[in-house]
C-alpha cells in the first residue's frame, strides 16, 4: 500500500476558486473595491498562493499584519500595493520604506516621526472602541496635534478603523463608524482611502463599506456571521488512519484515560494531532461531541487529542489503515469544528502546522 507523498500523512485541500468566489461575493454585496486580508500565512493557507488568485479580482492592495509577512508577498513576486495594519514602530521604519510598504501609523509620536522623515503614502488608524490600537477618538489633544501635521503631509493617504463586533452587534459597527465619520470631520480634509469594513461589515451592503472593504474570514470560507451570505467552503483538512484495534468495554483511550469505552468498539488512529492545528483543548460548556468524517459518515473524536495523534471510535468496525478522515470541508464544516472544539473558524486555519501540506486547486 502506498500513497503519493502530499497525502501519504496529513493534508489540507485549499479550492482557490472558491476563495476567488467568495471574495467577490464581499465586492458585490459591499459595491466596494477590496483590500483582502492575507495575513498569518493568508489564515494559514498560504498568503502568496491566495494573493495570486485573487489578483484577477483587481484588489486595491493586500492587508498584512507585519512587515515580514509583506516582505513574503515581495519574495513571492506580489507587486501589489501592501498595506501593514500592525502599527509602525520606530524600528520597522527603514524596511517598510526600503520596500515601498504602506504603514499604519498609531499614535501622534510615530506620526511626527513619519512625516519628518517621509512623503510616502502612510494610513492612519483611529480607534473607535477596540481599544487596541490607534489614536482614540475622543482624544482631544492628541487628535488636534494630529491634524496639525496631517495638514501638511503629502503622505496622508487613508484613514481606517476596526470593528470590534460586527458579527453580533449592529449597534456597535453604528457607533464606531459614526466616531470616524466625526473624527474625519475635525481633521483637515478627507483623505482619498476611508476603510473600516471586515468581512461581516461588508456584508451589510454599503452602509460602512467606504472606499475599501477588508475580507478576511468570509473570503477563507468561514461564516461572518450574517444569515444571508454563506461563503463556499474552501479549505478541507484530512489525514489517513494509521492504526486499527479493537477495545472492550471499559478500555481507556489516550493520554490520562479520560475515555472510556462505554462498548466494545474499534478505535482506529489518525495522523493529526495538536501539532497539525487540530485543537486538544475543549471548552465542555458546548457539551458537543467533536466528529470527523470517516468513509462517508460522521464518527465521534474519542480521548485526548494528542500531538501527533488522534482516535475516534467507529463502532461497527468499519475502518482500515490508509482510510482517509475529514475533519472539516466535507460533512463537518469549519465552523461546526471550530464550535466543538471550543473555539473560532480562525484559529482552526491560522493553526495549521507546518507539516500539513497545502494541495491548491
Amino acid at each position: 500500500m502506498t500513497f503519493p507523498a502530499d497525502t501519504a500523512r496529513a493534508w489540507v485541500d485549499i479550492d482557490l476558486g472558491a476563495l476567488a468566489a467568495n471574495a467577490r461575493t464581499i465586492a458585490t454585496v459591499s459595491g466596494a473595491r477590496l483590500l483582502p486580508m492575507v495575513k498569518a500565512n493568508g489564515y494559514g493557507l498560504g498568503a502568496v498562493p491566495v494573493a495570486t488568485a485573487l489578483e484577477p479580482l483587481d484588489p486595491w492592495g493586500f492587508g498584512v499584519a507585519t512587515v515580514e509577512e509583506a516582505l513574503a508577498l515581495r519574495a513571492g513576486g506580489i507587486s501589489r500595493t501592501i498595506l501593514v495594519l500592525n502599527p509602525l514602530t520606530p524600528w520597522a521604519m527603514d524596511a517598510v520604506l526600503a520596500h515601498g510598504l504602506r504603514p499604519t501609523i498609531g499614535d501622534v509620536e510615530m506620526l511626527r516621526r513619519w512625516t519628518t522623515r517621509s512623503a510616502e503614502p502612510f494610513h492612519l488608524e483611529i480607534d473607535t472602541g477596540m481599544s487596541r490600537a490607534g489614536i482614540r477618538w475622543n482624544d482631544r489633544a492628541s487628535l488636534d496635534e494630529a491634524a496639525r501635521m496631517l495638514g501638511h503631509a503629502p503622505g496622508w493617504e487613508g484613514i481606517f478603523t476596526h470593528f470590534h463586533s460586527a458579527d453580533t452587534d449592529a449597534d456597535s459597527v453604528r457607533t464606531q463608524w459614526e466616531r470616524l465619520q466625526d473624527t474625519i470631520a475635525a481633521l483637515p480634509a478627507r483623505p482619498s482611502l476611508v476603510h473600516a469594513a471586515n468581512s461581516a461589515a461588508s456584508l451589510c451592503g454599503q452602509a460602512y463599506a467606504g472606499d475599501l472593504v477588508r475580507p478576511g474570514i468570509f473570503m477563507y470560507g468561514g461564516s461572518a456571521g450574517h444569515p444571508a451570505a454563506a461563503p463556499v467552503p474552501v479549505a478541507a483538512l484530512r489525514a489517513r488512519v494509521i492504526a486499527v484495534r479493537s477495545v472492550a468495554a471499559d478500555d481507556t483511550v489516550s493520554y490520562g484515560g479520560t475515555w472510556r469505552a462505554p462498548a466494545p468498539t474499534t478505535v482506529a488512529t489518525i495522523a493529526l494531532g495538536y501539532a497539525d492545528g487540530l485543537p486538544r483543548a475543549v471548552d465542555r460548556t458546548h457539551d458537543q461531541t467533536r466528529q470527523v468524517e470517516l468513509n462517508g459518515r460522521l464518527v465521534p473524536l474519542v480521548g485526548r487529542v494528542t500531538m501527533d495523534l488522534c482516535m475516534v471510535s467507529v463502532e461497527d468496525g468499519g475502518v482500515a489503515v490508509g482510510d482517509v478522515a475529514t475533519f472539516f470541508g466535507g460533512l463537518v464544516s469549519l465552523d461546526q469544528q471550530a464550535r466543538a472544539a471550543g473555539t473560532i473558524s480562525y484559529e482552526l486555519l491560522t493553526g495549521l502546522g507546518p507539516r500539513v501540506v497545502r494541495r491548491y486547486q
